[in-house]
């Protein structure tokens, strides 16, 4: 019997070895297969990446020598494509961040190109600083291009191991990073380019045209503005710090019985810039109207005149009210300041001025060349308009545009606004209001 157990014993010992040997062997295999797919994935991926940059090259080539601004925009669009294309493939790239210059050029150029395509399609050429900062983005883009094929190069034959991106192979790996570093360290000097677009240099240096002339205040005074305006002892409030930027301000923190109160209050001028209230709201006893009666005296106890709401939603019973100026019957959707009211005791529990304090002045309003009648044949023939206004509105660079502003109703009863360019008459922008019991939003 001893015996017999024994022989068991051994016959299983064998079998649990073999069987841990043979799921080594798998999950081995297993893994080589994973970092061979990884290795296909990212060389694939780069060499997307090559490509790409190489038909932003050519593109933008084509682009200095159409003279039609129909040839114009088409081969522009096809910059802005291709530079869209290569963003999302840097994505899949293990060595993303170390291609700042090259992500911030690919963001540039796809911006800029889509801008002058936009222009084209209105039957604009180039002006002479556009050709100019279009030569120099296309000299940017045949150095870059060159120095990603040289890398291709080096990959497919060996030089270099795009494999080391998922392996515990160091050395390789700070191979291949010091390829990428020289790369970006050889990036030509991009030109500073100043249009209508979101990642215009122009951006990063704006100053808030409201503060213009104020004089700084200090932490108590900017803690006082907070005071008056919540209604809360300034003995309740603390500076908790201060923001730096473009628009440098005081961040406030106070607990007010069962809630906690935050503000931001502008170090230039003690303009309160922000209020949030923390706390749960109850179930409703207000009506969305008469929350917006109180948003409406809220702004006006804080000393904001001239404004007109537009749209409203509520959620989570809040309901948020955007407002804006109001110049000689224009709407100024560029002066925005948000109120929030809790609607179960009335409260003011958001308060949001930064478009306002950003974009704030008496302005020289353009003269309107396109009469109301000549703006209405813009708007498409499937829409029936409603009601018009003249409004000024922001554009993708975060300049404005004063427009005849159309809100029309589909064939299939929905609701949208049409804007058309009172100086030119073209039509600047679409947006579809989406209705509901909570309120009207815009996309």
């Amino acid at each position: 019997m001893t015996k017999v157990i024994r022989v068991l014993a051994i016959i299983f010992a064998v079998v649990g070895v073999l069987t841990l040997s043979g799921v080594a062997i798998y999950q081995y295999d297993r893994a080589e297969d994973y970092e061979r797919a990884v290795t296909v994935s990212n060389r694939h991926a780069f060499s997307e990446l090559a490509g790409s940059v190489g038909n932003i090259s050519s593109g933008l080539e084509k682009s200095l020598y159409a003279a039609s601004p129909a040839l114009i925009s088409s081969t522009c669009a096809e910059v802005y494509g291709e530079a869209k294309a290569a963003r999302m493939i840097m994505g899949e790239l293990p060595f993303y961040g170390e291609l700042e210059h090259t992500t911030s050029f690919l963001t540039s150029v796809g911006d800029y190109t889509y801008m002058l395509s936009k222009s084209a399609a209105g039957g604009n050429g180039y002006t002479e600083e556009q050709y100019e900062n279009l030569k120099q983005l296309a000299e940017v883009a045949e150095v870059l291009s060159y120095n990603l094929n040289q890398l291709m190069d080096e990959i497919d034959d060996g030089t270099i191991s795009i494999s080391a991106l998922s392996s515990a192979d160091e050395a390789a790996e700070g191979a291949l990073s010091e390829s990428m570093k020289v790369v970006e360290s050889e990036f030509p000097e991009v030109p500073e380019l100043i249009y209508d677009g979101p990642f215009s240099q122009h951006i990063e240096t704006m100053k808030p045209l409201y503060l213009e002339g104020m004089d700084d205040v200090s932490e108590d005074e900017a803690v006082q503005k907070a005071s008056e305006l919540l209604e809360i002892p300034a003995e309740s409030f603390a500076v908790t710090g201060v923001s730096e930027g473009s628009l440098p301000f005081y961040m406030i923190e106070a607990e007010n019985e069962s809630e906690t109160v935050y503000a931001e209050v502008s170090v230039q001028g003690g303009v309160v810039l922000e209020i949030m209230v923390s706390r749960n709201v109850g179930e409703a006893e207000y009506s969305q109207k008469e929350a917006v009666g109180i948003a409406r005296e809220f702004l006006e106890k804080a000393g904001y005149e001239s404004m007109r709401e537009s749209y409203y939603m509520t959620n989570g019973n809040v309901c948020t009210v955007n407002f804006a100026y109001e110049q000689d019957g224009v709407v100024c959707y560029t002066d925005l300041i948000k109120v929030s009211v809790a609607l179960d005791n009335g409260e003011v529990t958001g308060f949001e001025t930064m478009g306002y304090v950003m974009s704030h002045a008496e302005r020289q309003l353009p003269e309107i060349k396109v009469s109301k009648e000549n703006a209405e044949e813009k708007v498409s023939d499937v829409l029936e308009i409603m009601s018009h206004n003249l409004a000024v509105i922001p554009t993708d660079g975060q300049y404005e545009v004063l427009c005849h502003e159309f809100k029309c109703e589909t064939e299939d009863d929905r609701h949208c606004i049409v804007y058309v360019n009172a100086e030119t008459g073209v039509e600047e922008k679409i947006l579809i209001l989406i209705e509901s019991e909570s309120g009207t939003l815009t996309k």
